[in-house]
């Protein structure tokens, strides 16, 4: 499958002329910057990078072939960033008062960047609870 030609094809058919593409084969990344309507774009830009990478996924799987993972605008970056900030600071907090800290419902990747980012981390263990849309990470505290 030919990711490059296929996303730049999308992205034209979708209104973008004003846009640049960098592929990562090797690591099945790839990173879309689109500069025209910012507002537009910024606003909506989640729905963006769901939307992108749920067409990703139904073409690789009904042409057999490995599906890539694609970030607009560095949104993913910056996510994964706040998130393990999020995780870090919340660890913090949870053995410093000796209490359980909930954190916001996630999405099962945000959740699973959770338990990486704290699976090393002497003081706490992670736990996911809720069901659905409204599940999320627990960070509890190791009490000895």
């Amino acid at each position: 499958m030919n990711w490059e030609q296929f996303i730049t094809q999308t992205v034209g058919r979708i209104g973008f002329s004003d846009y640049h593409l960098e592929m990562k084969p090797e690591e099945r990344r790839g990173s879309l910057f689109i500069y025209e309507n910012q507002e537009m774009v910024k606003e909506n830009l989640p729905a963006i990078v769901d939307a992108m990478n749920h067409i990703v996924q139904m073409v690789a799987k009904k042409n057999g072939a490995e599906a890539i993972f694609l970030d607009v605008n560095n949104y993913r970056h910056d996510r994964e960033r706040l998130i393990g900030e999020l995780a870090r600071a919340a660890a913090k907090k949870a053995f410093a008062t000796k209490a359980d800290v909930s954190l916001p419902a996630m999405n099962s990747y945000e959740r699973r960047l959770v338990h990486m980012e704290l699976a090393v981390h002497p003081e706490v263990k992670t736990e996911s609870m809720g069901e659905g849309k409204e599940r999320y990470v627990i960070i509890k505290p190791i009490v000895e």
